[in-house]
């Protein structure tokens, strides 16, 4: 619940690892006859939840909102869609720009998720990540982060909406195949916000010594 609370999402579930919460979740949202439309660059384990979910991909150019909008205007009407994007990027460091892609997603009806696992702990009040700095939970149906990078720890998890919550409980196979994180584990990711409330500016002086 801190998780979530942290997000400013009602309720959050834990997975293994960060990893995990990307294979798990995606196939759990859509199927063979969806969409899927995910930024050029998007992580590895976001391209193996697509492959699993056996749904169509569509890659977007690298944060560009605006091929997204061509994309999603040219797929097939009637599918369910997705849109995934990371909101920090693995490998350069570049941030999405989460507002027009959100925008873009809601004209067209579609889902709504962001890979936090490199902006939570360092962007954001208190380490929140950069969906809650812009003030965006409202538009994006899922924001999957880590309890590793920034909180030291190792797991992943996503913080959603309730009804979310309960369907992945149901449905994502990398959640209820496996075994649940050890309690010293989560101890540690908790002591890890506990660090971030207490120190809500860590994050600004990481990115100023950068």
């Amino acid at each position: 619940m801190r998780r979530a609370e942290r997000k400013g999402r009602p309720a959050a579930l834990i997975f293994g690892s960060g990893y995990l919460a990307n294979i798990g979740t995606i196939p759990a949202l859509v199927g063979r006859n969806d969409l899927v439309f995910a930024d050029k660059l998007v992580h590895a384990s976001i391209i193996d939840g697509i492959v699993l979910s056996r749904a169509t991909l569509h890659r977007f150019n690298h944060n560009d909102a605006g091929h997204l909008e061509d994309l999603m205007k040219k797929a097939a009407s009637g599918a369910k869609r997705l849109v995934v994007t990371e909101s920090v990027f693995s490998m350069d460091g570049d941030i999405a720009p989460l507002r027009e892609i959100a925008d873009v997603t809601k004209r067209y009806d579609a889902m709504f998720m962001v890979d936090e696992a490199h902006s939570t702990g360092v962007f954001g009040d208190g380490g929140a990540g950069l969906v809650r700095q812009h003030g965006l939970e409202q538009a994006v149906d899922v924001s999957m982060a880590t309890l590793s990078k920034a909180l030291g720890g190792y797991g992943g998890f996503v913080a959603c909406a309730p009804a979310m919550r309960d369907l992945l409980v149901n449905r994502a196979r990398a959640f209820i195949y496996t075994t649940a994180l050890p309690p010293a584990v989560i101890g540690a990711s908790l002591g890890a916000l506990d660090v971030l409330s207490k120190n809500p500016l860590l994050g600004r002086e990481l990115l100023d010594r950068a």
